[in-house]
């Protein structure tokens, strides 16, 4: 049997979840490009497979339906925006994730960047490589009020990491984790107030594809002008050019984005010295990657019948 590895970084970190397959008796059928695969490719590669482990490579209806052997797609990642889940389901192909490897690794990313927008570290570094010796004045993050968009696995550790550092942290969801609340300081508001209260507006809210914009024109324009923006959630929740023309005219301070609507970004957001765009990589640690793919390679075993304990 035969099990289609999507993500071209696969087995990176180590080779375990590699050998699990191999040791159960599974053909490892690698992706050769070096890069995300596209539709055809995925049917090319799979045919004859059981399973996929998935990255982000489009696994929609028609591909779905020239795979007749698929049984399981186990997503290493957490957002399934590329899996069209109503064929899957339709299919008898059973669809897993890995929601809780990432938490630590993208929650340490916003961290750091909220730490280098309020200190203005990337530009500090332009201008010393360009020759300019200018020292940029920052903020602290001591006493910031940060406003947490979306209480799932990682906004929830952003909030205990932020609150230790000694910010005053709100938060934005529609389904909230109520006795989580209950052990922590964080006060919940409507979009719309946290969006004017923060100093530091965080996006971790885990919509759907195809849902509507979270954060588009309006929202950006209830914001404090010092205030900054990150995005490390999903890159179709922010209208892109509504951010540019916000920071570009100097209605909000600054943003970070992880994610965006189209990967590889290639837009005006990089023409701005008060962004910082990062290639998707909130879960990109050795030690992440490798729980990641060990968990999905455990998933599909679990899906398969091959007991992936």
């Amino acid at each position: 049997m035969k099990v289609l590895i999507g993500p071209s970084s696969f087995g990176r970190g180590g080779s375990q979840p590699l050998d699990l397959l191999r040791e159960r008796g599974y053909q490892v059928v690698m992706n050769p490009y070096g890069r995300r695969l596209t539709a055809d490719e995925v049917v090319n590669l799979g045919q004859g497979c059981v399973g996929i482990i998935a990255g982000l490579e489009p696994l929609t209806t028609e591909v779905i339906a020239q795979l007749p052997d698929l049984r399981c797609i186990s997503r290493s990642g957490v957002g399934l925006g590329n899996v069209d889940l109503d064929a899957a389901r339709a299919g008898g192909i059973v669809v897993c994730n890995t929601p809780e490897a990432p938490t630590r690794a993208v929650a340490e990313l916003t961290l750091g960047l909220i730490i280098a927008l309020l200190r203005r570290f990337p530009l500090a570094d332009r201008n010393l490589r360009a020759g300019v010796w200018q020292k940029e004045t920052g903020s602290l993050l001591l006493g910031r009020t940060v406003g947490i968009v979306g209480l799932g696995r990682i906004g929830r550790m952003v909030a205990e990491m932020l609150m230790a550092l000694g910010c005053i942290v709100c938060g934005a969801d529609p389904h909230p984790d109520w006795e989580w609340l209950a052990q922590h300081p964080i006060e919940l508001l409507e979009l719309a107030e946290l969006l004017r209260r923060s100093d530091v507006v965080s996006l971790h809210a885990a919509l759907p594809a195809g849902s509507k914009l979270l954060i588009a024109a309006l929202e950006l324009a209830l914001m404090k002008r010092s205030a900054v923006f990150l995005n490390l959630a999903r890159g179709y929740a922010v209208d892109e050019e509504a951010l540019y023309e916000a920071l570009a005219e100097g209605r909000i301070a600054g943003a970070a984005l992880d994610v965006f609507v189209e990967e590889p970004y290639h837009g005006r957001l990089a023409e701005l010295d008060n962004v910082i765009l990062t290639p998707h990589i909130g879960s990109n640690t050795q030690e992440t990657k490798l729980a990641m793919e060990t968990k999905a390679v455990r998933n599909l075993l679990d899906a398969l019948g091959g007991n992936g304990d």
